[in-house]
């Protein structure tokens, strides 16, 4: 990366680290852009430059997530199939590292707590599902709009969601990815 690449990655982290401070100190409401603009130290047009919106300062690795999900399934192991890689990267994540389990309530807290935010993690996170179901057709040799890549992507990134809310998250996923991996019978044989 050259200089004036790290730079703007400097500024970007500086950014969003200021706001999510901000956004746990005094609640997303109470703090505006001009606010994370200046504890940042640069105006609020180098702001949008790096954020198109207030929520997206709280999902700065949005991105990143996408490309990380998309080669789960690009890199699989051999003879690792698509759920089961979807489920390890899922399970490999920060959501489920012990050092980051009081970072993350607080995260999930601060998301939950805001209307706002928690919109914007729904759609930000569901985005994905097009590029993670594209992912899968490529991987599988099927046509891009193939439904059933289609559907395992969707489910695939409602799992995380629904590990967020649940009291056993690891439980969550495994239930999840179980599903998608054998199939309703084989999970609930009796119907």
């Amino acid at each position: 990366m050259g200089r004036r690449e790290r730079k703007k990655a400097a500024t970007r982290q500086a950014l969003a680290d200021a706001a999510l401070r901000l956004f746990l100190e005094h609640g997303y409401d109470q703090v505006s852009i001009k606010d994370v603009a200046e504890a940042a130290d640069v105006s609020t047009t180098t702001l949008f430059k790096h954020f198109p919106s207030k929520e997206a300062l709280v999902f700065d690795l949005d991105a990143d997530q996408e490309a990380a999900l998309v080669a789960a399934v690009r890199d699989r192991a051999p003879g690792t199939s698509v759920p089961e890689a979807l489920r390890e990267h899922v399970l490999r994540s920060r959501l489920f590292a012990p050092e980051y389990s009081e970072e993350i309530a607080t995260f999930r807290e601060l998301i939950r707590g805001t209307p706002a935010l928690t919109d914007y993690h729904r759609r930000m996170w569901m985005r994905h599902e097009r590029a993670l179901a594209e992912a899968v057709a490529t991987e599988l040799g099927a046509p891009a709009d193939d439904p059933a890549c289609a559907a395992l992507a969707h489910f695939a990134l409602e799992a995380r969601t629904l590990s967020s809310t649940s009291p056993d998250p690891r439980r969550a996923v495994h239930a999840a990815f179980d599903l998608l991996e054998r199939g309703w019978n084989a999970v609930h044989p009796q119907g």
